[in-house]
């Protein structure tokens, strides 16, 4: 790795990485390129083709083919019919493992990013971004998600319209399953709209999305709760399989004593009660324990609704209660500057907290507090929360240990607790495992009751693209328990896979049938698929699999935010996030390194010393199937492996 400088505006100089495999007049042995040719064709091998999944796919909780639709931004993988945009086909295989492209594009923390072996370059390729725009892009064109499966004759209950209930659902009726939504609020979407404020999630955008799932056909009920409005024993008369998608709706409070104040609350009750129209009382100290995304998203949201000094005579403004109803939470009522201040056991720069959210709430006047603990809520003499006591405190583990003489307090007129989540499974308590979740196994059927099966938060809360990733699988799962053939294992790498034999068919380029016989030469016959292997399964290519040197240094297109300084945050719920632009977007595709799949650069047929390589002609050419070797003229030198950018060569085979 070496670092150069690059120029910026101003003078201002900023490290360029760029990469070498060696050092200038370094080789790997010390035997120039012609002895080694002679010597490495010792081996008999050649080259065969070998699909591995890309770490980014890899990491993506929901399974995005994440290489697949950048090749398609990039322009390498042609759309299959004249008439359809890159853009359409780059959502139609985006959709194939996350329904929602549009609001993830924008609040997922973008796990795939840190592990972009692009990083090992320069700067990670915006995945994030990108989704973003084609997802919008889907959204302003009206695309649809396709057409169902034939009836089965089979029923679903998926019990939560949230993000893994609403994906379970979309799957199992692309499958030809009749799903019926059962939702305990008025509106479809869980976390994606109770839990993140709509200047993360445009309204607009996520109704759009979910709107398009249910036009497959899918019965909803909203307003219903199971344990209240229905019973378990009821779904089970009616339904032929249940999906437990009700995530974790209940806050943890602070474990200190004194925290049991009315004005001591939980980040959920905070969040759910504002993005269902509510606003919270004349707050004018406001104090957040946490440290992840949740507890960011409390304190910034605090940090827009301000003190509130004048309010309507028909709003509540009894102070025994959360909040009081007002009729714009946005902006109707007058504020004025508050202090929210969001404290964490763990310093600034190990909180779990995405960080640009972290960076976003300070700009906004957010006071962050690190390596400090909660100890006592103060009460005063009406049993209210007046401050709360801390000290510095380091860590051993997850296990935080009070430094002694370091207390201090903080005045406050409420106290959020943002610590951590579990489900509401009052009415049927039978499903809970004893910790507030329901426990299933890996595949997602719930433990020790046939036809029942869960995801989502109330496994395990996590990320929202997590909970897109649990329905996925779940709905795979629940089809093949439906159709009498049971699942029992997943693989390695559980996540939505490039598939060469249906790339191929899509292109009318299927093999021809095999008869079965027994044949010697099959490099000759056209019934299969030659030099090629598929590991995507059980491997993820390593960024030293590549050949770096291949790619030059290209700076990262990244989206415009909208940054707020200090007091203007007041009463702005503005989106803050804006997304690329069709070039920036094209050319963010074009910075994939195609790890794992080749992406038509010519380097093996240019390198190769025995003209051996060959482009496959134009009119048989698929994405993996861009060139060929010639047998009879390779010798095994292993130089089209050396220069292959994506790693997709590997010296196999043999004589």
């Amino acid at each position: 790795m070496t670092v150069d400088t690059d120029v910026k505006d101003g003078g201002a100089e900023a490290p360029k990485l760029t990469f070498r495999r060696f050092r200038e007049g370094e080789t790997a042995a010390d035997i120039d390129l012609e002895e080694k040719i002679f010597q490495a064709d010792h081996s008999y091998k050649c080259p065969t083709y070998i699909h591995k999944t890309p770490p980014c796919q890899g990491s993506c909780p929901s399974g995005h083919e994440i290489r697949g639709w950048l090749a398609i931004v990039r322009g390498m993988d042609k759309p299959p019919t004249e008439d359809m945009t890159w853009q359409e086909y780059a959502f139609r295989r985006m959709v194939k493992a996350n329904p929602f492209p549009s609001v993830m594009g924008r609040v997922c923390p973008a796990p795939c990013e840190d592990g972009c072996n692009r990083n090992e370059v320069d700067d990670t390729v915006g995945i994030n971004a990108v989704e973003h725009y084609v997802g919008d892009w889907a959204i302003e064109h009206k695309l649809g998600l396709g057409e169902p499966a034939e009836f089965t004759g089979k029923k679903v209950a998926v019990v939560g319209g949230g993000p893994a209930g609403l994906t379970a659902a979309y799957y199992l009726r692309l499958k030809g399953h009749a799903v019926s939504i059962i939702e305990a609020n008025d509106r479809l979407g869980g976390m994606m709209r109770f839990g993140i404020p709509g200047y993360r999630t445009p309204r607009n955008m996520l109704d759009a999305e979910i709107d398009r799932i249910i036009a497959l056909g899918i019965d909803v009920r909203t307003n219903t709760r199971v344990g209240r409005d229905v019973t378990i024993a009821e779904l089970e008369e009616h339904f032929d399989a249940i999906f437990w998608a009700i995530g974790a709706q209940k806050g943890r409070p602070l474990p200190i004593p004194g925290a049991d104040a009315p004005n001591c609350i939980t980040g959920v009750e905070f969040l759910d009660a504002f993005n269902k129209g509510w606003v919270y009382q004349t707050a004018q100290k406001v104090v957040v324990v946490g440290g992840g995304d949740t507890s960011i998203d409390v304190a910034s949201v605090a940090r827009r609704l301000g003190h509130i000094k004048k309010v309507n005579p028909k709003d509540n403004t009894d102070h025994s209660q959360v909040g009081y109803t007002a009729s714009d939470v946005a902006g109707t009522l007058r504020r004025e500057g508050m202090e929210a201040i969001l404290t964490s056991l763990f310093p600034l720069e190990q909180m779990t907290a995405a960080e640009r959210e972290r960076e976003d709430a300070l700009r906004e006047g957010v006071r962050i507090l690190g390596s400090v603990m909660p100890l006592e809520v103060i009460k005063d003499e009406n049993g209210r929360a007046k401050a709360l006591k801390m000290a510095k405190c380091r860590m051993e583990g997850n296990k935080p240990i009070p430094e002694e003489g370091t207390e201090f307090e903080l005045e406050c007129d409420i106290i959020i607790s943002a610590i951590g989540q579990m489900g509401d499974l009052s009415g049927i308590e039978e499903l809970d495992n004893g910790n507030g979740f329901i426990a299933a196994d890996q595949i997602y059927r719930v433990k020790g009751r046939e036809k029942h099966f869960a995801g989502g938060d109330i496994l395990r809360p996590h990320l929202l693209t997590t909970a897109i990733g649990h329905g996925r699988i779940a709905a795979d799962t629940i089809d093949h328990y439906l159709s009498g053939q049971p699942m029992e294992k997943r693989p390695k790498i559980d996540v939505h896979h490039f598939n060469l034999l249906e790339e191929l068919h899509q292109r009318g380029l299927d093999p021809d049938p095999y008869d079965h016989m027994q044949k010697r030469g099959t490099s000759e016959e056209r019934f299969a698929i030659h030099n090629y292997e598929d590991r995507s399964d059980t491997q993820i290519i390593p960024h030293d699999e590549l050949f770096k040197g291949h790619f030059s240094y290209q700076a990262r297109a990244k989206r415009e935010e909208v940054h707020i300084e200090g007091e203007d945050v007041l009463g702005n719920f503005e989106e803050r996030i804006k997304r690329l632009s069709e070039e920036e977007a094209i050319y963010e595709g074009n910075r994939c390194m195609s790890c794992g799949m080749c992406f038509e650069c010519d380097n093996c047929v240019i390198y190769c010393p025995q003209d051996a390589v060959h482009r496959v002609p134009k009119k048989e050419r698929a994405v993996g199937r861009y060139v060929y070797t010639d047998y009879t003229r390779c010798i095994g030198c292993h130089i089209c492996m050396d220069v292959c950018p994506t790693g997709y060569i590997k010296m196999g085979l043999g004589e």
